[in-house]
């Protein structure tokens, strides 16, 4: 938590150039001035004023501030007001914004520019905070070409150039991408160098003949804490500790399952590490029925329009036209939605944050 470690502001200041007066006008106007960071001037008499700029302590027994817009000397020197001057206008009051010992933010905040300015102001020189999780991605895959169009069998790569940006919108630090062929050895080899909090894989979580993800986190002894789910698409998911300070996530190769595990695997995971609360959950009604798995829950992407959720086509497991318009992911319970039917909404983190790249 951060806490005040002094009043703001810690003594009563200016907060307009003009000039400061004491008792009713008009008002001698003393030679010397008060500017901001200088030591506390001279107490004012009534019928006193000196010049002031914003942001300095103002002399005690002072009224108020006549900012210089408003006021005008007459050829004796006197200050006149040009409008009525009420006691304590345009004065900063010592603990204002917070006294010493008020608690200003929770812990968990995140770091903002404003964060930084604010801790400054309430007296901090440093600030504990929770890094960044480290998180290094493993693409798996024989068949994945990284430029040019599918041929021969082989398809694009579409993991690799999406899940970095998208760990770093959810709060992680991308330490590396690389890319592995089916090579169990391959495999081992890269987890066991790597030095991230969080490890995440593309593809060969399920039994297949080239899918080491399951061997290779028996072989290292890791603990599976979660080995599939009852999500389509994703279902065959996984999240394993490796370490007490290091996990992995296992994602499906499939583009939208792999989103799937993303969202509900690695972000709360990624939340934790980073010790921000969960989102509030929320929910709102389907412009349009959607089928539903007759045992899993399905995640549809889905376009929010106004009071409503509009389930968007192209939402099979490879497929990543749905997800690339879409706001959230909609939690459609097993068996099914109607029209109207309140669902849970996840929201994808740049349609919550409003982060996003334009193209031209």
């Amino acid at each position: 938590p951060l806490v005040a470690l002094s009043d703001l502001p810690s003594f009563d200041t200016s907060a307009m150039d003009g000039w400061a007066v004491a008792g009713p006008g008009p008002w001698a106007v003393r030679e010397d001035g008060v500017l901001a960071g200088h030591a506390e001037s001279e107490p004012l008499s009534d019928g006193e004023a000196v010049r002031i700029a914003t942001g300095a302590r103002v002399p005690a027994d002072t009224t108020a501030v006549i900012r210089s817009e408003h006021g005008r000397t007459d050829d004796k020197g006197r200050l006149h007001a040009s409008r009525d001057v009420g006691h304590g206008q345009d004065i900063r009051p010592r603990g204002q914004e917070c006294r010493s010992g008020d608690h200003l933010l929770p812990g968990g905040t995140l770091v903002t520019p404003a964060v930084l300015g604010l801790a400054a102001a309430a007296g901090y020189d440093t600030l504990t905070a929770v890094p960044r999780p480290r998180v290094e991605v493993l693409v798996l895959g024989d068949e994945l070409l990284t430029e040019g169009l599918p041929h021969d069998g082989l398809i694009r790569d579409a993991l690799g150039p999406m899940l970095p940006s998208w760990l770093r919108a959810l709060g992680a630090e991308v330490t590396a991408v690389r890319r592995l062929r089916d090579d169990e050895k391959a495999l081992h080899k890269a987890i066991t160098a790597s030095t991230a909090d969080l490890i995440v894989t593309t593809g060969g979580t399920a039994s297949g003949p080239v899918d080491h993800v399951h061997p290779t986190l028996r072989r290292l002894g890791a603990e599976l804490l979660v080995d599939g789910v009852k999500v389509r698409p994703g279902h065959p998911m996984l999240l394993a500790r490796l370490k007490d300070d290091q996990h992995l996530v296992g994602l499906p190769g499939n583009p939208l399952a792999a989103v799937s595990g993303l969202l509900t695997l690695a972000e709360p995971l990624l939340r934790t590490l980073s010790a921000h609360p969960a989102p509030e959950p929320y929910a709102l009604p389907l412009q349009e029925a959607v089928h539903g798995h007759p045992y899993d829950t399905r995640l549809i992407p889905a376009v929010l329009r106004g009071d409503f959720a509009v389930p968007l086509h192209y939402n099979g497991p490879a497929m990543l036209r749905g997800i690339a318009a879409a706001d959230a992911l909609a939690v459609v319970v097993p068996g099914g939605a109607r029209q109207g039917q309140r669902t849970e909404l996840i929201d994808l983190p740049w349609a919550a944050a409003g982060i996003g790249v334009c193209f031209t």
